[in-house]
């Protein structure tokens, strides 16, 4: 195995950097891997997906959620390589700095490979299938090459976090629909930009947020990584969605209690 030493080497954040997410619920960073460890596991995780995937369903016949993506969970338990990315003290202790808490744990971690002429991610807010007690949450997504507009890059209405509107909708057509017309009232500024090689984004799991149609002959490889504080406790589930994450992603665990199965390991 080739040198992954980066994974776990400090990433330095600014003031200015803690501060636009905390006003915006997101950031890219620019820089946070190279372009050699991206590489890695690029061939890694792209062989995992074709291996747990490999009779797809034609585009044409899924749904809009199914053309989005294809969506694989928890490689960390699959891979021993993938592991060492999920684990990465790198990108835990930038979650960990951005959300201002002492620590973070694993929610889980998901592979979302949108395939050449795959369809829209619909707009929606992470945390709506979530059953936590607390906003303390972010996303790391992860590009797994360069990703121009025309590959579906994720699309961020900056500062949603504050809407109430449109919390209570799962991805699909509606979800589109609905709040992209809450969107167009507001004052919300939507950031749609590429994603050089080794760029990574973080957003909270309120902020609103989508991705384009990939329009290219490639497919968009991105791994995503869940964190939430340490501290984390599991509330009563509010729709069949966090029900489901209850048993499949917190096993064991109970309403009101700290959410440390040994799904939910500490990374920082």
């Amino acid at each position: 195995m080739k040198n992954l030493d980066l994974l776990d080497i400090p990433y330095t954040l600014t003031k200015d950097q803690i501060d636009f997410y905390h006003t915006y619920r997101y950031i890219k960073l620019k820089d946070v891997f190279d372009s050699q460890t991206l590489s890695i596991f690029n061939d890694v995780i792209s062989k995992k997906v074709t291996e747990m995937n490999a009779k797809p369903k034609p585009l044409e016949k899924r749904d809009t959620y199914g053309k989005a993506f294809v969506q694989l969970f928890n490689l960390w338990k699959e891979d021993e390589t993938i592991k060492k990315l999920i684990f990465s003290k790198r990108l835990a202790q930038i979650a960990t700095e951005l959300m201002q808490v002492d620590g973070v744990r694993l929610y889980h971690d998901q592979a979302l490979f949108k395939e050449a002429g795959g369809g829209i991610t619909p707009w929606h807010a992470d945390q709506y299938y979530w059953p936590l007690q607390t906003d303390k949450t972010i996303t790391a997504w992860i590009p797994l090459q360069e990703t121009p507009l025309t590959m579906g890059p994720l699309e961020f209405s900056a500062g949603s976090h504050e809407i109430m509107d449109g919390r209570e909708l799962s991805i699909s057509d509606e979800s589109e629909k609905t709040i992209q017309n809450r969107l167009k009232v507001t004052d919300f500024k939507h950031i749609i930009e590429p994603f050089e090689v080794g760029e990574v984004s973080f957003h909270s799991g309120w902020v609103f947020h989508r991705a384009g149609a990939n329009t290219t002959n490639k497919m968009r490889k991105v791994m995503t990584i869940i964190y939430m504080d340490k501290d984390m406790k599991l509330k009563e589930p509010s729709n069949d969605g966090q029900q489901n994450d209850w048993d499949t992603w917190c096993p064991g665990v109970q309403i009101g209690e700290t959410i440390n199965s040994p799904l939910n390991p500490v990374l920082y």
